[in-house]
Order: C-alpha cells, then structure tokens, then sequence
C-alpha cells in the first residue's frame, strides 16, 4: 500500500481506522444536537431527522472546502515529522486520537455534551508540548498563535450562540404574533406548517455547517495520518504540474529580491528573511528536478510543504503590518510589468501544493460522520431536550438556538476558517432560548454545571493523557 513496507501498511491502516473512529464519536456528539430541536418539537420523526441530518453532514463535509481541515494540520510542526522516526511519529499520531477518543466516548456515554473540538485541540497540544521537551525539538520552534486563534475561537463561540439565541427569541416576542410557538408542543397537536418548515430548515444549516466545519476536522486528522506516513504520495498534490509550480516560485524569488528594499523593523525583518528564504530553498529544489514528482525525493517534498507553510505564513503576517502597499510600491518601480497582486496570486497557487484534500478521504470521513449520526445520537439529544431547561423545548426556543448556531458555524467557517464547536454552540443557545422564555430560574443548574465541569476538564485532561500517551508510546517505538 504506496510503497509501504508490510509494518508501516498495517501502522497506516490502524491510523486510518481511529480517524474513522474519532468522526465516527465526533457523529454521536456533535451531529446530535442538529437533531434535539426538530424531534422535541415533535417536527420530524427521530429517525426522520437522523437521517437527513447525517445527509447534509455527508454535504457538508464534500462541499465544506479545506480550510478548516488544513488549520488542524498546521497546529502541529512539519518539524515534529521531519526530526523524528516514522514510528515516533505514529507513536505521536496514535496519542492524539486514542485520547480524543476516549474523552469523547466518555462523555458521550455519559450523556454529557462535549465539545469535539475542544478535544482534538487540546489532545494535539498535549502531544506538542511533550515534543517540545524532547532532544529533536532544541532546533524546533513551536508556534502557539494558530492553537491561541483557535482556542480564542472555541472559547467566544459559545457565548456568541447564547447571546444571538437571547437576540433571536425577544425579535420573535416582538414580531411574531402567533404565540403558541412559544408553548410546548401538545402530543395530538400536529405543528403548525410554518414552523415546522423553520425548524426543518434550522436543523438542515446547523447539520450542513456542522459537516463544513466539525467534519473538517477528521479530515485534517486524516491528512496528518498521510503526511506522516506517506509523504511521497500526500505531502504536495500530486495532481498539480510540477512545472507550473517551479515557474511561481522563480517568479517569486524575483518578486523577493525587490521587496529587500522594504524599511522593515527588527522584527518584521526577521520574518521577511525567514519567508523570503524558504522561497529561495525552494528554487534550489526545483533546479535540481525536471517537470515530475518522481525527479523530487520523499524528504525533499517534505521540505517543500515545510517552506511553502513558512512562506505563506510569513507574508501574510507582513500583509497584517501594512508592508503590503510598500511592496506593490516597490515591485512596480523596479519591474513595472508586475505588481503586489501577481505576487499573491502566485503564493496562493503554491498554497494549493499543500492545501489539498484527496477526494476519498472526504468521502470516508463525511461517511463515518454520518453513520455516527445515526446510531449514537440519543443520550445527547436527551440531555438536549429535557435536560437544560426545566420547561419542555418550544417552537420558538428550538427555532432560535439552532438558527443561532447555524449562523455561528457558517461565520466561523466561511468568515475567519476556524474551528468551533458545535456542541458548545447549541448547547448555549438551548440555555439562550430557556433564558430568553423565562429568565436564569428556567435552566437546571446541575446539568449546567455537569456540562460547564466537562468544558473545563476537557482542556487539561486531554492534554495531561495525551501527552503521556505520547511519551509512553514512544519509548516503547525508540
């Protein structure tokens, strides 16, 4: 299987089915809440809303786009695979999804909404950090801002769903004249078409947003399984022309050369020469190959997406800084058919050498996600629908929580493309809307704090049991 001696195929096998196992929980958990509204409100049927809710997550995760699935790559160092043996490398592989399994299966079983995300992030920092130790890291830099984007993120989300949801149910109080949306659903009563029509359509946007964004995630675990023990095949796109790709970055050693002229402080000087010296590692790379992947050795592409990353990353912090203007200024007083703009367009075609998702990967994660859907989604629809608020979910409640979190996730991954949680999200609107009815005295403090106590562990659990995970497995591998 691509190459792979007999012990590393079974090793990449083995990974694989964890990812798949990681999605499939991911399905249980997050998947779930799509679903609490339109079956308390008694709008579809359970099985009904499973099913379409494990569809659209299936779309979700196909047309969801890569961004989100690639943030997850990048937490962790290309360095930590490049000065490590592929086998630490699994051992470190291994770690983070044995551990965001087993929190995960833990809570679930325990009807505890927990936020998947939340999990992943802190099981892949805990693995990190326990590099960051060892003595292939002393030439490793580990950067922390994109898990500090990202835990940002996880964090304000959910507060973000609590407050939309309290702003959507008192614009309902005041536009919507029909009140018995904001009564329980009567058990011989069919719901009104209207509101049935809304919920349907709530339900599908979170279920959708929940495949684009919580989906992304088991792709990016997938990709980091492949880059590891894979590289020849899935470290740069195979389907992309090495040709094209080594004129860009000739073009852009070019383009680099001028924007030496930049007044640069200190420390943006040091970021320009690290990205523009990843540009020039690049082209030395490319003069030795002709026009094929096979004329690039494994190690080589490794490096290569190593100095594309840094590459990007670099400029895109100099664009942050404003130098973006000084450089279109520069380039076309020093070449004037060329300017800024043709510069990005060029690194973003070398980002698509490395921001890439293989179409099968897709297809099996957006499948385990579904699947998860359908079986596991009980307990935390339960917890969902009965067990936040001490009133039985409304119309109008299940309606705003979950128009709420649908906005939320879609910003989130079509606005900045970072991860949030779905779980958190939803759940805090359900709170919102309980709020929104009746005020703080409507919520069930104890299920609150169960939850709020599965937040806060969440973090430093994952991290202590990945990380250890890590070490131990690695010194049975060294």
């Amino acid at each position: 299987m691509f190459g792979l001696d007999p012990v590393l195929t079974i090793l990449l096998i083995f990974c694989i089915v964890c990812v798949c196992a990681f999605e499939f929980v991911n399905g249980f958990h997050d998947t779930a809440n799509a679903v609490a509204t339109v079956i308390y409100t008694k709008s579809l049927k359970p099985m009904e809303a499973v099913f379409l809710s494990g569809a659209l997550n299936f779309l979700g995760v196909i047309t969801g786009g890569v961004s989100v699935a690639m943030g997850i790559v990048k937490l962790l160092p290309m360095e930590a695979l490049v000065e490590q043996t592929v086998y630490q490398t699994v051992a470190m592989i291994l770690a983070m999804l044995f551990t965001a399994i087993i929190w995960n299966f833990g809570t679930w079983y325990f009807g505890i909404p927990c936020s998947s995300s939340h999990t992943l992030l802190a099981s892949i920092l805990g693995v990190c950090l326990t590099f960051s130790f060892l003595p292939e890291a002393k030439n490793v830099t580990m950067d922390w801002s994109k898990a500090g984007d990202i835990g940002m993120s996880l964090l304000l989300s959910p507060l973000a769903g609590f407050l939309l949801t309290l702003l959507v149910m008192f614009l309902m109080k005041v536009w919507v004249k029909d009140k018995s949306i904001f009564k329980e659903p009567e058990p011989k009563k069919k719901t009104p078409g209207w509101i049935r029509a809304i919920l349907i359509t709530t339900c599908s946007g979170v279920s959708y947003a929940h495949g684009s964004n919580d989906g992304q995630k088991g792709v990016g675990l997938m990709m980091l399984v492949l880059i590891a023990l894979a590289p020849a095949h899935f470290a740069l796109n195979k389907d992309m022309d090495i040709y094209e790709i080594k004129a860009e970055v000739v073009k852009m050693k070019t383009y680099t050369s001028y924007m030496e002229k930049t007044a640069f402080s200190e420390e943006d000087a040091a970021i320009y020469k690290k990205a523009a010296g990843s540009i020039t590692k690049m082209v030395a790379i490319f003069e030795k190959a002709d026009t094929t992947h096979q004329q690039i050795s494994t190690s080589e592409k490794v490096m290569l997406r190593k100095y594309i990353m840094t590459a990007s990353k670099g400029f895109e912090k100099l664009e942050e800084k404003g130098y973006d203007k000084d450089f279109d200024k520069i380039i076309v007083a020093s070449a004037s058919s060329s300017d800024y703009m043709m510069f990005k367009k060029s690194l973003k075609k070398l980002k698509g050498f490395t921001d890439y998702v293989p179409f099968w990967s897709l297809l099996l994660i957006s499948l385990c996600l579904g699947i998860g859907t359908t079986i596991g989604w009980k307990r935390i629809v339960v917890t969902l629908g009965e067990k936040i608020g001490k009133q039985h979910l409304t119309y109008a409640q299940g309606a705003s929580a979950e128009l709420s979190a649908a906005a939320t996730i879609a910003f989130c991954t079509f606005g900045p493309k970072l991860p949030v949680s779905t779980t958190q999200i939803l759940s805090s609107g359900i709170a919102g809307a309980m709020v929104g009815s009746k005020g703080v005295g409507n919520l069930r403090l104890g299920t609150l704090k169960s939850i709020a106590l599965a937040w806060i562990l969440t973090f430093p659990v994952c991290v202590i049991l990945s990380g250890t995970l890590f070490y131990i497995f690695r010194l049975i591998v060294s």
